[in-house]
């Protein structure tokens, strides 16, 4: 059974930084990609992808991010890091790990971000 935990979110005020990991286990089939996606509390919100990366290391980044985040990954560890730069109060949400193997995507139990202006 693949399970996803994630870490490392909490309070910070804006031009802070913070850096989530997301530990993957259970793992049967290879870890095709992993992403960050968030989703802010808000009614009718929808979870937004942040960042994404494969095993060759190929990244891909939601506009507004990509001079401030930078994902990475372990392959060995089967984890997944997204370090977040110069955050902004716009960036509070809570931040969620998918992993994709094989034909499968698996959810992580997701992390709160708050950023204080």
């Amino acid at each position: 059974q693949v399970q996803l935990v994630e870490s490392g979110g909490g309070t910070v005020q804006a031009g802070g930084s913070l850096r989530l990991s997301c530990v993957a286990s259970g793992v049967m089939y290879g870890v095709n990609a992993m992403r960050w996606y968030r989703q802010r509390q808000a009614p009718g919100a929808q979870r937004d992808l942040v960042a994404a990366i494969d095993t060759r290391g190929n990244t891909k980044y939601s506009e507004g991010v990509s001079d401030r985040f930078t994902i990475s990954m372990d392959n060995d560890k089967n984890t997944v890091f997204l370090q977040m730069n110069d955050l902004k109060p716009e960036d509070t949400a809570v931040y969620y790990c998918l992993l994709s193997s094989g034909f499968d995507s698996y959810w992580g139990q997701g992390t709160q971000v708050t950023v204080s202006s």
